[in-house]
């Protein structure tokens, strides 16, 4: 509804550019931001343990590195990144991902519309255009989101800005470009305000190419599994290349302590590979528009939101996995489309005490087809093979929330939220009618598979309850401590239970958003996931908050009718059998336990005029994740990982290193034929000057060219032959410069 709009802004701003990007800092001289009024999830997070906020100054300091957003967050304590494309990696929080964290972006909740989740909650803001992001790592409040099980994610572009009274009309931006050497990585971002005292006009946008990357060391070298043909070895990563480009528009209007706000969008995605997916993103073109009104009055705040979201996304074989250039491959085709809304209101309830309630409300359409290749009868002809036809996914939820002051040392929060998740499919059908392993069958047949699936009754209603109840001591000035716990659920996705095909392994290879793979088929008599968790957080630091401190954040999780992989045969599906070391697989409710601690520590070392302040810092992460029904461990979890940093800012200068540590993974999924990674240690440097309105930086990522495979980059399949037993390589070292201006 908004594409019409958003083809007419200005591309050629962004294009003018050599090469592409780095945001770091908004002219704000001379410029004022309304007054807060937004109403906070929380009391900022204090009452609740294992929580994170990230500002702009904290962020800039990896736009240089990445341009996929969810890296941003990779140095809060528990959290890690399921790799995928360039702009596409799921966030992972204390061995939870992607649909089981609740990611909200400028207050949408978005849903990944690709049977391999290629198009994230995160991938659709650009990493310069992120102002702060909270992560609710422990136990998040029932106002931060329903329908997950894990953490909370909230991210937020940059507030709209207004000119001071009797200024005059006020004109500001700013413009970044960056280069990466591994991968010719190149991109550039701009923004530019102009605003009076109570209308805000500001547009942003965002450019980033890069072909693909390099690993330290050749790694292609395995044996096909039933053959004597050798790999060819080589560096290069394969279908590890990108192009994205982002707009906004953002008008806003102020009146007193009311704002009202409209933010039109548009993401083109012209291509994007994925080295852990058997298929590559050959388009993804989505459009958004939010409207915004934020409110304070005598007895509290009002917020409301109301959005839409709209994707087409396309997926096919770019060069290095197409077997013969002049084929049509396989094309996939997706439209979705989120609609939501939600309504907060805080209530002052004496100086100590305060009422949250909220209303939020989701509306999901998903259709996912795939065209044939050929008009004659065959295995992938003459009709459209429908996955999923007319998709709804439907959530309304309604919550209340007490925050409370007891004491200069005591406060709590309280916290209930009730939520409805209505799903339903059509009827759909195979590439052909024809039987036998490589055939559908008639889809009014109900001894077909299609047929079977369409004389289903696939309604599913969900009645989910969350609770939260937490509370913070700080005794004295020096340390406090967070203590909460949680019930929350999360119902199934609609490729989890709708997913109909077990006719033959390619058909089941295009399920996949986990990276391993393997083949998937859903399961119709999926039970929502129901989690409980307990957490603990102990902050202890100096008076004063400068000279050091260190926080320990223990967690437990207990996760009944967990979602996980299983045999086909086990849930009464017929699935092919396989020779690849690959699975195919199914889904089926049972138990999953997940456990383990977080602790930073960091430490003024010195001081002087000559030296500046130079401060050292450590981050360690352990987390043990099995499921309790087979006692393996939990797939794609993180083993233990330490970081210690040393950095030194003297005048202008900033100048950091960072050493990471990675142990070896040998806690696998077995159901899933999962690989193990052997331990590495990686040496990042980077160091950066600032000017008045310019900024310059320098980095190197993995200075010692080490080889290394990420715990959870999953399986290699960027090239053809899709061979298993080649864990994805992590990048070797690469040189990375971005540059800033701002006005």
């Amino acid at each position: 509804m908004f594409k019409p709009v958003l083809r007419t802004l200005p591309w050629s701003i962004a294009m003018a550019f050599p090469f592409s990007w780095l945001s770091v800092a908004h002219a704000q001289s001379g410029a004022v931001t309304l007054p807060q009024v937004t109403v906070t999830e929380s009391r900022s997070g204090e009452d609740l343990p294992g929580v994170s906020t990230l500002n702009r100054a904290m962020l800039s300091r990896k736009l240089a590195s990445t341009s996929d957003t969810a890296r941003l967050l990779a140095d809060v304590p528990g959290m890690s990144v399921y790799s995928a494309g360039g702009v596409s990696s799921l966030p992972s929080l204390h061995g939870l991902a992607d649909d089981r964290l609740r990611i909200k972006v400028d207050g949408m909740d978005l849903v990944s519309a690709c049977a391999n989740h290629m198009n994230p909650a995160l991938s659709y803001i650009d990493p310069t255009a992120v102002e702060s992001v909270t992560v609710y790592g422990g136990v998040s409040s029932v106002s931060a989101g329903g329908d997950s099980i894990g953490g909370s994610i909230v991210v937020a572009s940059s507030q709209p800005v207004f000119a001071q009274s009797g200024q005059g009309l006020l004109v500001q931006g700013q413009a970044g470009a960056f280069y990466r050497s591994n991968s010719n990585g190149r991109g550039v971002n701009v923004s530019a305000t102009v605003a009076s005292e109570n209308l805000s006009l500001r547009y942003t946008g965002a450019s980033v190419r890069s072909e693909t990357y390099d690993a330290a060391a050749d790694f292609k070298t395995g044996l096909m599994p039933t053959t004597t043909v050798r790999v060819p070895g080589s560096r290069e990563v394969g279908s590890s290349q990108y192009q994205s480009n982002n707009q906004d528009v953002d008008l806003a209007w102020r009146n007193g302590n009311h704002l009202l706000q409209l933010q039109l969008g548009n993401q083109s995605i012209p291509y994007q590979g994925f080295p852990n997916q058997r298929m590559d993103m050959t388009r993804n073109a989505s459009e958004h528009g939010i409207l915004r009104y934020d409110g304070r009055f005598d007895w509290g705040t009002l917020q409301a939101r109301a959005y839409s979201e709209h994707t087409r996304h396309t997926m096919n074989f770019l060069e290095n996995k197409l077997p013969n250039p002049a084929s049509k491959g396989m094309p996939m085709d997706t439209e979705g489309t989120t609609s939501g809304g939600t309504l907060v209101a805080e209530w002052v309830l004496g100086a100590d005490h305060s009422l949250r309630t909220g209303a939020e409300w989701q509306r999901y359409r998903l259709d996912d087809w795939w065209d044939p290749v050929s008009a004659t009868p065959g295995m992938m002809a003459p009709n459209v093979f429908w996955n999923i036809r007319n998709g709804q996914r439907d959530r309304a939820d309604l919550y209340a929330e007490w925050d409370a002051r007891w004491s200069s040392q005591w406060t709590s929060q309280f916290g209930v939220r009730s939520g409805s998740v209505t799903m339903n499919t059509g009827p759909v059908q195979g590439y052909n009618t024809m039987s036998g392993m490589m055939g559908y069958g008639n889809p009014a047949s109900p001894s077909s598979q299609p047929g079977a699936f369409n004389a289903a009754d696939r309604a599913r209603s969900d009645q989910n309850w969350d609770l939260s109840a937490s509370t913070r001591w700080a005794p004295d000035a020096s340390a406090s401590y967070s203590m909460g716990v949680a019930r929350k659920t999360r119902s199934p996705n609609l490729y989890e239970r709708y997913t109909w095909s077990t006719a033959n392994n390619m058909v089941m290879n295009m399920i996949n958003w986990f990276g391993d793979a393997n083949g998937f088929v859903g399961n119709l008599a999926l039970k929502p996931e129901v989690a409980y968790t307990a957490s603990v957080t102990a902050d202890w630091h100096d008076s004063a908050r400068q000279l050091w401190s260190v926080q320990l954040t223990p967690h437990y999780t207990e996760v009944q009718d967990y979602i996980d992989a299983v045999t086909c045969a086990s849930v009464g599906k017929m699935c092919p059998s396989r020779t690849d070391r690959f699975a195919n697989l199914s889904f089926a409710n049972q138990g999953a336990k997940l456990w383990g601690w977080d602790l930073t520590a960091q430490r003024e070392l010195l001081r002087s005029e000559s030296v500046g302040s130079l401060s050292g810092s450590v981050q360690m992460s352990y987390l043990k994740a099995i499921n309790s029904t087979t006692q393996s461990a939990l797939y794609n979890t993180m083993p233990f990982t330490a970081k210690f940093g040393l950095s030194q800012r003297t005048g202008a200068w900033l100048h950091a290193a960072e050493l990471q540590w990675v142990d070896a993974k040998n806690d696998v999924s077995t159901i899933r034929n999962e690989q193990k990674t052997s331990a590495y240690a990686l040496l990042n440097l980077r160091t950066s000057y600032s000017w008045k309105q310019a900024r310059l930086d320098v980095g190197i990522d993995n200075v010692l060219d080490r080889y290394y495979a990420h715990p959870q980059g999953g399986a290699y399949v960027g090239q053809r032959p899709m061979t298993w037993g080649i864990p994805v390589p992590g990048p070797g070292r690469s040189i990375n410069v971005g540059v800033n201006f701002s006005f």
